[in-house]
Formats: C-alpha cells, structure tokens, sequence
C-alpha cells in the first residue's frame, strides 16, 4: 500500500519581490480575513500594499527572504527516510510556492492508496492548519479523485516534539542558569480575541505543550503570545510586555517559540533582534532564544509516530 503525506505550513517569500504576493495571499484568505469576498479582496490588496515595505525590511535582516522552505524540505526529507519506501511525501505552502494544490496534484499522480495532511502546526488553528485542510480537500475534489483521506489535527504535547522542544532549549537554559533564576517564556504567535471566542483551540493547545514541556524541564514558565498587529484586541499575556517586566527585574530571560517547527520571521527578527534589543535597554542580564525544533531526531520521530497510527 503506497501513502502519500501532505506536509504543509504557511510559507514564506523567498526574495524582495516576493513579499506583497505572499502577504496578498495571506489577507485574502477567508480563515485569516473573515469577511466576504469582495470586500475582503480589496482589503487584502491594501494591507499588503502597506505592510510590503515594512517587511522587506524584516526579510532583508533574514539575508532577503525566509528559510522555511528549504527546512520544510529538509522536514519531510527526513520524514520520507524514517518513514520508509511506502510512503511518499510531498511539501505544499499556504500562501507561497510550492503551493498546497501543487503538492496535491503531485502526490495524486502517484496513485496513492491513502493521502495524509500533516500541518507543521503542532497546535491547531482554524487560522492555520483548518485552512490547509481545506485547501487540500478542494483541489482533491477538483482532482476529482477518491483517495482515502486522513488528518493529523494536532500534536500538542506528542513525546517527539515535547522532548525535541526541551532539548533545544535546555543549553539555553543552563546558560542563563548562571546569572541567576530566569524567567522562562514559552512564546507563541498570537491570534485576535474574535477568532478565539469563536471557539478557535489554539490558546488552549498552546497551554498544553507549555504545560508538558515545563514538567519536563522540572521549571516553571509562562505562556505569552507575539507578533499582534492592528487595532483588534489579541490573547494575552503579550510576548513582549512579559520580556519587558522580566527585564526590568534584572532577570535572564529564555525564551522558548513552542507554536513554530522551523525559523521564521518571528523567530530570527522578532525574537532574536527586536525583543533582544528591547530586553537588553531594559536591563536585561541575558536574553536567550531556543531555537526550533526542525529536523531534531525525536521531533522526526513523533512525526512518524504520528503518521503511521493516524
């Protein structure tokens, strides 16, 4: 029996000239802008048109364009090695290239028996991994093919990912260990208020892999939550407001992304440099970011899990 796994994520520009087609894409999409279609395509196009410029700055301190393409790639290489010569898997984009229906029709012309979506969000979102879903069941309809399809919703606090997350962070740790007891950040990116009292789970998830990854550390941490933009009221406690109490307190700070798998914008930009800075003006006698859990052997390892008993 041959399977084929969708591995999908948000995507990110790959250069300059990429960023208003990415970020168009991105407001346009009905799971981030809830409001009809028209309207919301006009939105979109001025959105983007402001945010561009803004932007390639962020990019450009990324050397120009993002890096999660290429892990993704080196994800689900890794996860085709240990999953072995029946399954087949293919990455797919929201909102860059490859995109999601590209990665579909290409998986359908193997002939799979099965076709797994497998989000490279361990918690889910309605914003995230819902929108991938439906992105992947449309162009299968359109394909009109009848593979047998599975989903993978979430992995909150699969073992793989947990102990791959506290890995990663555990040096980062120890080194703050030595200018005294840190505050320890277990920071993911936001969502506005509406879409979670709409029933949306991912603050609820986000507190789940908090929850395991602080008993596994034997620590104790906060959850907190970045990258708000406009004017809508987002979740707190706000990434950036916890950095700035922490820092004030002349405490180590580590920080520990617990909702990205690969390095983003939000990661190498926000994180490491803008809220690096802030903390250090602050007074902050160290600031430490983990990084991501990419292709970590246990993460790999609770991907496979996953997929082999979906």
């Amino acid at each position: 029996m041959t399977k084929a796994v969708i591995v999908f994520s948000m995507g990110g520009p790959a250069g300059s000239s990429d960023v208003y087609p990415f970020l168009y894409r991105l407001f346009q999409d009905k799971a981030i802008m809830r409001i009809p279609a028209p309207f919301r395509q006009i939105l979109a196009r001025v959105l983007a048109r402001r945010r561009t410029p803004e932007a390639q700055k962020i990019y450009a301190l990324m050397g120009g364009g993002s890096p999660i393409l290429a892990q993704t790639q080196a994800q689900a290489n890794a996860l085709a090695r240990a999953l072995g010569a029946s399954y087949h898997c293919f990455v797919g984009m929201s909102y860059s290239a490859p995109f999601i229906e590209e990665a579909v029709c290409a998986a359908l012309k193997e002939n799979p028996d099965e076709l797994i979506m497998l989000p490279l969000y361990p918690q889910y979102s309605t914003t995230t991994t819902a929108s991938g879903f439906a992105a992947i069941e449309k162009e299968i309809k359109k394909q009109k093919s009848t593979v047998r399809v599975k989903q993978i919703c979430s992995y909150q606090t699969n073992d793989g990912f947990i102990e791959a997350l506290c890995e990663a962070a555990r040096p980062v740790i120890t080194e703050a260990e030595t200018y005294g007891a840190p505050c320890i950040l277990f920071s993911a990116h936001g969502l506005p208020v509406h879409i979670v009292k709409a029933g949306d789970p991912y603050p609820q998830q986000c507190a789940q892999t908090a929850q395991a990854s602080c008993q596994k550390l034997a620590c104790e941490g906060t959850l907190c939550f970045q990258s708000r933009v406009g004017p809508l009221p987002w979740i707190k406690p706000a990434t950036d407001d916890e950095i700035r109490c922490a820092a004030q307190a002349k405490r180590p700070i580590v920080v520990i992304p617990i909702a990205f798998v690969s390095e983003h914008a939000e990661t190498l930009v926000e994180l490491e440099q803008t809220y690096r800075v802030m903390a250090k003006a602050e007074g902050c006698p160290f600031f430490g970011v983990a990084p991501t859990v990419q292709t970590h052997p246990r993460f790999i390892e609770g991907l496979v899990q996953l997929v082999r008993t979906c």
